[in-house]
């Protein structure tokens, strides 16, 4: 523990260069390094919570439209006893709601512009429980999904691809053809426009059509629906909740949870958020390890001082004690600083980024590129608190060293040429 005057020492030594006595000023050395560790640390946070943000972002854009749990048939065929799987579904306590579906790909097409498509046949009456973009569309363009009128309902990027608005009409190419005596022709159906839907996530914007279910069932050939979706209390124990549910449903039945359905683009981002803390975490180790260079320099130019505070009846531990202080006071000042920076751009980053590409007349993160348009942010104290406590520890492990030669100063040769 340091002892009061070691730490007004440390204190002084940090606030005053040799350009900078009479005024108090810090030191310019100290600044540099200061600044150096308050920039790493700024710029560790902005990046940590735009990445938080991101995901957070995608990832509830994404269960807009996907369930936190598919329930399906592993041949794609219909659910046999549908109310029954419904039922046993129902009666598991962390269930919120649950809807069946009809799941399948196909071609859209609209003249000579064609579209690869994901159908969804689903229950307009049932579908609002188990995702917010059905609750969305539940008092405007879902009720008009009527049995056996073909009315299908399009991604807003999908409708513009094509060129279709409400009342147009398009073609949809069902991949299970008619064996006829010519061969395999694929089914073709005509569907109506009822609307258009903007989910704010470009994948599903672009791709996705929603159906009835017995009209999807028609196309397709099904005898009913071939999965249920599945709304849960807490979407972060979805996988607990799948393995319950598989057990309860039996072998018959594949459940899947959202976080299988992307597991793979989770998986990259939490990649790329490990392998840029620790290239951050290099950045603020350069600035804090700046602070050897900087107390070096301090030691030398203090040796007149060290030596009279030794013949005055100075231990060497209290003067190791004073320049520990000094480097401790730039680190945990730049860590101080580099907070208060990073936290400031983090929390107003999507204010600061809209106006600043007006600006400049460019767009960051086009929409067909990065999914979202916008650059989130989302700071976390999971985040944040090891950030802290990275900086302290480097910065005091950079004064180790420093002190130590300043406690080996030798009185007599100090003062040799003063």
């Amino acid at each position: 523990m340091q002892t009061p005057y070691e730490l007004l020492l440390g204190w002084r030594y940090t606030r005053a260069g040799r350009a900078s006595r009479r005024n108090g000023f810090i030191s310019f050395i100290s600044a540099v390094s200061m600044l150096g560790i308050a920039l790493g640390v700024a710029a560790l946070i902005i990046v940590l919570s735009v990445m938080n943000g991101f995901q957070k972002e995608v990832r509830d854009r994404m269960l807009g439209v996907l369930s936190h749990i598919e329930v399906f048939e592993p041949a794609g065929q219909a659910i046999p006893h549908l109310e029954q799987t419904l039922a046993a579904i129902k009666g598991h306590p962390e269930v919120l709601g649950a809807a069946p579906f009809v799941g399948a790909q196909a071609l859209l097409a609209r003249g000579e512009d064609m579209r690869g498509v994901l159908v969804r046949g689903i229950d307009p009456a049932r579908e609002p429980q188990v995702t917010e973009l059905a609750a969305e569309l539940a008092q405007t363009v879902l009720p008009w999904l009527v049995p056996g009128q073909f009315g299908v309902v399009l991604g807003g990027e999908l409708a513009h691809n094509l060129g279709v608005r409400s009342g147009d009409t398009v073609t949809l190419i069902a991949p299970s053809g008619q064996i006829t005596p010519a061969g395999v022709l694929p089914r073709i159906r005509q569907l109506t426009v009822l609307g258009v839907f903007n989910s704010g996530h470009f994948e599903f914007d672009s791709a996705l059509a929603l159906l009835h279910q017995d009209d999807a069932a028609r196309i397709f050939r099904l005898e009913g629906p071939s999965g249920v979706r599945i709304k849960i209390r807490d979407l972060h124990t979805a996988p607990e909740v799948a393995a319950s549910l598989a057990a309860r449903l039996g072998p018959g039945l594949l459940v899947r949870d959202w976080t299988q359905q992307n597991r793979s683009w989770f998986a990259a981002v939490q990649l790329e958020k490990r392998m840029m803390s620790i290239i951050l975490t290099l950045i603020v180790a350069v600035a804090a390890f700046n602070l050897v260079s900087t107390l070096v320099m301090t030691v030398t130019d203090k040796r007149a001082d060290i030596a009279i505070l030794r013949t005055l009846g100075a231990s060497p531990r209290s003067i190791m004690g004073i320049f520990m202080v000094n480097g401790a006071l730039v680190g945990v000042m730049g860590t101080a600083l580099g907070l208060l920076l990073g936290l400031g751009l983090a929390f107003n980053i999507e204010t600061l980024v809209p106006a600043l590409e007006r600006a400049l007349g460019a767009t960051f993160l086009p929409p067909d590129i990065y999914l979202i348009s916008t650059l989130p942010s989302d700071p976390q104290r999971g985040d944040i608190v090891p950030i802290a406590l990275i900086s302290l520890v480097l910065s005091f492990l950079a004064t180790l060293y420093p002190s130590w030669r300043a406690s080996r100063v030798n009185p007599a040769e100090a003062l040799r040429y003063e």
